[in-house]
């Protein structure tokens, strides 16, 4: 294998005629055929080609070829959104009756999944928390299906071992499926330590600019088969100009993310200095409580921080609408850094006690550290902190 880098700059389609330098774009929404037995074969799948866009397209075949190089994986298929993959490889490989068991830190609509819509085709979930690792053969049952955890969690900044996880999924022949869109593959590769499947919301650090929504689900390929059949015929798939800009942006994810890395370490190093806040949590700081997993299954820390106001719900309030030059949005993975209080946005429809298992407090505040410069993003926060 080629390094990081290089895969993620020359890997694409074979050139047209036209011996273009850049991949073009196939806005198209279906292929014509040479003959009728062209045709029959191909929709027969004898033949390997474009049928139609909602199938393949060169575009997003050639974004979910990089992100299977990047990530080690046999196979895989680009959605429209991080939770339309999400959604379609549960559905894909679940059965009514199945059993799920998950880390209880995922994103608020990933949560909603399992609460809300998965029971009405009777598939259950159990959850343990990311200090309970050594509690999941606990809640693993006959009818345990698939294992799913994100790593670095959202919000509250845990680190899951991957490698003791893996091992008991190979143990107990359980799907190993790892949402890994905090990290990108460019900081972990999940399938090196056990996972089956890895998912990514392609919106956030593949994309990297707030531009468009995407998803991609990569890994083994009797699995993703299954995926791409269900996918096939429900219709969730990534647009072609979307693939276009997702695979333009992976040729710079690795000089974009070490630089939001190294924003993030120099912005958690401030933050633990403050007298304003009790807890930061970022991956790389010696204070987190699983600094030496994180070190061992991470190039580098990511560009997510999560902190915690002393004085709770309003001082979040007061913090929030002092910044002058970040954003407030729920988004992350940006060029621009984003602040964000997940107790009312991204996870705000969690019952209380939902939040508050995983960490998720009326004064924690999230930011996604852009690519500004470390010291203007620094004084934002320092002079939003003096508010009164």
């Amino acid at each position: 294998m080629k390094h990081f880098e290089t895969e993620a700059i020359r890997a694409q389609m074979e050139r047209s005629q036209y011996k273009e330098h850049s991949t073009p774009l196939y806005l198209t929404s279906s292929f014509v055929f040479d003959d009728a037995e062209e045709m029959r074969a191909s929709f027969a799948e004898e033949k390997e080609r474009n049928l139609y866009s909602r199938f393949t397209n060169p575009n997003t075949s050639e974004f979910v070829d990089k992100i299977c190089k990047l990530e080690g994986a046999e196979a895989g298929y680009a959605f429209a959104t991080g939770m339309s993959a999400i959604f379609t490889t549960f559905a894909a490989l679940l059965d009514s009756g199945d059993h799920i068991v998950s880390c209880r830190s995922v994103f608020g609509s990933t949560h909603t999944l399992f609460t809300k819509y998965l029971p009405k085709w009777n598939i259950t979930t159990s959850y343990f928390t990311a200090d309970q690792v050594d509690r999941i053969e606990s809640l693993i049952k006959p009818e345990t299906k698939v294992l799913y955890i994100e790593t670095p969690t959202n919000p509250a900044i845990d680190i899951l071992d991957m490698e003791k996880i893996g091992a008991i999924c190979k143990k107990h022949d359980i799907i190993f499926l790892v949402d890994n869109c905090f990290a990108t593959p460019y900081l972990q590769q999940p399938i090196k330590y056990g996972a089956d499947l890895v998912i990514h919301s392609a919106t956030k650090l593949l994309d990297g600019q707030g531009r468009v929504l995407g998803g991609v689900t990569v890994g083994r390929k009797d699995l993703m088969r299954e995926v791409y059949l269900f996918a096939r015929n429900s219709g969730p798939a990534m647009s072609p100009f979307n693939a276009w800009i997702l695979s333009k942006s992976l040729e710079t994810l690795a000089v974009r993310v070490d630089r939001h890395c190294d924003n993030a370490l120099k912005v958690a190093e401030f933050l633990e200095q403050q007298d304003k806040i009790s807890m930061v949590k970022y991956p790389f700081l010696k204070s987190h409580p699983q600094y030496e997993t994180a070190k061992k299954q991470m190039k580098k820390g990511g560009n997510i921080i999560a902190f915690e106001l002393k004085d709770g719900l309003e001082a979040g309030r007061t913090f929030l609408n002092n910044i002058k030059m970040c954003s407030l949005s729920a988004n992350l993975g940006d060029t621009r850094t984003i602040v964000t209080h997940p107790a009312s946005t991204t996870h705000g429809r969690l019952a209380v006690e939902d939040r508050l298992a995983v960490g998720i407090t009326d004064g924690l505040v999230r930011i996604s550290v852009g690519l500004e410069h470390e010291e203007d993003i620094i004084a934002d926060i320092k002079q939003a902190l003096a508010a009164e």
